[in-house]
């Protein structure tokens, strides 16, 4: 047998007990979504797939019950997420309809304690951020990180920015930290360069 045939044949097997197999550890797990092994899930219970997901190898989805009752981490359908992508809910987290994630991107929805400088930062409690939402049809280039903000519909986030402030719909932001460099104006139907 062919090497390109049997990874076929394997993919489809694999797809198919994904589809048995995790509706019943995940919230919801949708019809046509994958996640590629290995991967790292932790709180699944508390996570939502989508119809026709496609989450690639080396992907880290947790939440962690910290803040609130119970956390959420919903991935809507058709959003793709690439290879080490790290995504942390400790209060929300929703990924919209077709957003496009790059490799190696972080989301989370707190940070890391460090006000006491005599405790190692690894032992100091968790901070809230707020929730955080990608909306539909976004695009997060790669190693970038999104801490506690919102991220509008059909948005470019440039390699390697922090976003730590919400961005308005139809933008481009690019840095560290992350600022709006491009708006889509919608009467000119162009993209046009954001003042300062």
């Amino acid at each position: 047998m062919e090497l390109g045939i049997w990874f076929k044949v394997r993919n489809r097997i694999s797809t198919s007990l994904q589809g048995v197999l995790f509706p019943l550890f995940f919230a919801s797990f949708g019809r046509g979504a994958r996640i590629l092994r290995p991967l790292r899930i932790n709180g699944s219970a508390n996570i939502t797939i989508g119809r026709d997901v496609f989450i690639n190898n080396f992907a880290w989805l947790e939440t962690i019950a910290s803040f609130q009752e119970t956390p959420a981490l919903e991935i809507q359908r058709g959003a793709y997420i690439g290879n080490s992508a790290h995504i942390i809910a400790t209060q929300s987290i929703v990924i919209e309809a077709d957003v496009l994630i790059a490799d190696r991107v972080y989301i989370a929805d707190y940070a890391h304690g460090y006000r006491n400088v005599n405790t190692p930062v690894k032992l100091q409690p968790l901070t809230p951020r707020a929730p955080v939402r990608i909306g539909t049809g976004t695009w997060i280039g790669e190693n970038v990180a999104v801490i506690g903000c919102t991220i509008g519909r059909n948005c470019v986030i440039g390699a390697n920015a922090v976003v730590t402030t919400d961005i308005p719909d139809y933008c481009v932001a690019v840095g560290a930290p992350a600022k709006v460099i491009r708006r889509w104006n919608a009467h000119t139907k162009e993209w046009t360069v954001a003042e300062r």
